[in-house]
Parts: structure tokens; sequence; C-alpha cells
């Protein structure tokens, strides 16, 4: 078989074999992509669900402020911010009294050449764009709680504005179940305070904090909660192909409009097996998610469910950036073993932010081994911190189907998290 994997930007070409339990090359089903994304996105505005129309809501504001992912998410930003900006501008809003939020949770802050990228020259050059700094205590209100007293601390920026936008994806998340809506403001532009304990060990433990799962998903109930007590006047969120292009726009109500969004994506990114696989091929879904080992437990989450114990998750995922930060790389330092690692987080012997990916990486390691292909971490160290470097993929399965047997039961994920695997 010629399988093509997403991997950087430009993906891996590989020839494997296919046995007699292979179960398939995997993909979500792509719904159509729009053939005007444009004239979609100006008709959800004009049209929303559940909403009156943004122009309308603009009318009489003194100010807006556009809450934007950061360069780790692919949302087309170079479509959807010219349109909405328009509109805010067309309704009254001077330009100046318009500014784009970037919503960075605790990753690091989008600039220069990236930030031109990541919002268009026109827009960059156009408008005030902020990045958020979840550390910045000066920077940050309380709006309310959380969890039974934790202080829910929202980017001020955005709580003093007058009118109030949120911008995303729609895509399978590991512990929202789906991102976009609420997303935005938790974890996308609060305080690393209140996600000490939106990403603490017993919400990521939790049995429904993860793919898929929005009832009785605290993940997802606390999002909502922060979202009320900050303020959401609209949102604009999309669906992607896996190529990227639009499949979908999604705008008006910030709840309404989220969960039609998914239920729109759950007809396609979710595929369910008769069985668990011995073994998988999997991906990080290419550039940009797969720019880190931080974001690389993602693709790991998404296929753990279909993976019996003792099973291995084969993961492709370049790691341009290494771990991500210095501080990702610091927790690992704590990982003697998959079940050390977890048993310190739940006894709360260290608090490092970031550590909340770690710690879905070690719980799918407690049920299954993590083979890696990357470029941007070498061997000595994967082995050190429990993964089986994989240098080669065809070797690798080739070694995999030596162990399991001809007979083994495993599938190839290209797209990575962009697909949801169940077994019945």
């Amino acid at each position: 078989m010629r399988i093509h994997l997403k991997y950087g930007t430009e993906g891996l070409d590989l020839e494997l074999p296919e046995t007699p339990n292979f179960q398939g090359v995997l993909y979500p089903r792509d719904a159509p992509a729009l053939s005007d994304p444009a004239a979609a996105v100006d008709q959800a505005l004009f049209r929303p669900i559940a909403s009156p129309a943004l122009s309308d809501l603009a009318r009489g504001k003194k100010d807006a402020v556009i809450v934007i992912s950061d360069s780790t998410r692919p949302v087309p930003n170079s479509l959807l911010l010219p349109l909405i900006t328009a509109q805010l501008e067309k309704a009254g809003i001077l330009r100046e009294r318009i500014s784009i939020l970037i919503a960075t949770g605790i990753h690091r802050p989008n600039e220069g050449a990236e930030l031109e990228r990541l919002v268009g020259a026109e827009i960059a050059g156009r408008y005030r764009i902020l990045n958020h700094f979840s550390k910045k205590d000066e920077d940050m209100v309380r709006v309310g709680e959380v969890g039974g007293g934790v202080p829910a601390l929202v980017n001020r920026h955005y709580v003093d504005a007058d009118l109030k936008i949120l911008t995303g994806f729609i895509e399978p998340h590991m512990w929202a179940g789906f991102s976009g809506g609420r997303k935005a403001i938790l974890p996308g532009i609060s305080s690393v305070k209140t996600l000490e304990f939106m990403h603490g060990p017993e919400m990521v433990a939790h049995p429904r904090t993860r793919y898929g799962v929005l009832e009785g998903n605290p993940f997802h109930e606390a999002g909502l909660a922060v979202m009320e007590q900050a303020g959401a006047d609209f949102i604009v969120n999309v669906t992607l192909d896996t190529g990227k292009r639009v499949t979908g726009v999604f705008a008006g109500h910030p709840v309404k409009a989220h969960l039609e969004g998914v239920e729109f994506l759950s007809r396609h990114c979710i595929r369910t097996l008769d069985a668990p696989l011995d073994f998988v091929v999997t991906t990080n879904s290419g550039a940009p998610l797969d720019c880190n080992l931080y974001q690389t437990a993602k693709g790991l989450s998404g296929v753990s469910a279909a993976t019996r114990e003792g099973g291995v998750i084969l993961i492709a995922s370049e790691c341009w950036e290494g771990f991500g930060s210095e501080e990702y790389r610091e927790v690992f330092e704590h990982a003697t073993s998959p079940a050390a690692f977890i048993d310190k987080l739940l006894r709360k012997e260290f608090f490092i932010p970031d550590q909340w990916c770690a710690q879905e990486t070690y719980q799918v390691m407690l049920r299954n081994e993590v083979w890696i292909h990357t470029r941007g971490i070498d061997v000595e160290t994967l082995r050190r911190f429990h993964f089986t470097p994989a240098p080669i993929i065809e070797d690798a399965v080739e070694q995999l189907l030596w162990r399991f047997g001809n007979e083994a039961r495993w599938a190839v994920v290209p797209d990575g998290p962009m697909l949801i695997l169940q077994v019945t």
C-alpha cells in the first residue's frame, strides 16, 4: 500500500504491507468544501443562528474585541477577519476601537512575520492586535468562580469590551469533546491560575473528559460557566476538511451556534470499529498541530480508546519545536515511569504549567506503548522518557507485525486527531 501521512508541511509517503486483518486507512468522512466560503461567512453574519445579525448587535457599541486562535490552529483568519471587521465598521464602530485578541492560552505569543501569517497582511497593518499572556496578573479580571471556588480570571481587554466576538474552528478535542465556542475563553484568554483547575490532574483523569463527549463533561461545563460569567455576544466558528478547506460556517449565539457545528461535524469525524486494534499508525494531523510534543498528546489520545491494552500506538509528529517549551521539558523530569508520574500528579507533589498534556501522554502509556517518528527530539531523550523511537516507519511496522503476528488487527489514521476512533 502507498499511504500519505500528515507530517509537518510536506507529509510522509510510505509503502506498507496489507495483511489479512488490516482494518484500512481510516479517514474522517469529509463534508464537501464550500465553493464560496466568503459568501457563506457573509451570509452567516447576516443570518446567524439564534441571534440578531452581527451588524445589529454592533450598532451603538463603542468598541469591540475579536478573539482569534493562535498559530497552532488552522483557523482561516484571513477569510473571517476582513468580513467581521467590515460589519463592525459599517455599524459605526471606529477601526481604532476594534481589537483582535489572540487566545494563546499558555502558549507563546505570535509576533512579527508569524503574526502576519496568522491574520493576513491587511489585518495586521490596520488593526490593534494583542497577545494574551496568561501569567500577567495585571491583565486579568475576576468574573466569577468555577469548580466550587476557583477564581475565574479572564483577560481584561476582553471583559472590558462593549461587544465580544469569539472565532475559531470546531474539531475533535481530547478533553473538551470538541473545540470551538466557549474554549476561546477558557483556556484561550484565561489566567494560568484558573487553568491550574481547568487542566488539573483530576479534570484530565475524569472519564467524561474525552474526545467527542459534551454531556457530563466537566471541562465543557466549566468552559460554559466561565463564558456566561465573562460574557460573549457572538461566535463565528468554522469546520474544515482534511485539506483545511472550509466545510461549514456556524455563527451567532455562542452556545447554540457551537452545538449546531458540533452536530454537523459529528456526522463526519467519528469512526466505530467492532473490536480493538493491536496497533495503529497515526499522526498529529501535520502542521501546525504537530509542531511540538506538547500538542502530540492529541494524536495519541485520539486512537488510544480503539487500541487494546498492551497494544502499540505508532505516531508520526514532526515536533520541530521540540517539547514546545522549557517548562514542558521540565515536566518530563518527574516521569521515572508512566505510573509513577500519574501517581505524583494525583498526590499533587508538584504543579508545572503544561503538565496536563504530559499527564494525557502517560495515561495513554499506562495502556499502550508509544512509538514515535519525529525529527525534533533525539532518540536518547525519547527513550529516557519512555517513548520508543521509530526512525523508519516502514521498519517499525515490520517489527510490529513480527511481534503481533501476520493476523494482527491494525490500521492507519493519516489525519490523526481529526478522526475519533471508537469501539462498539
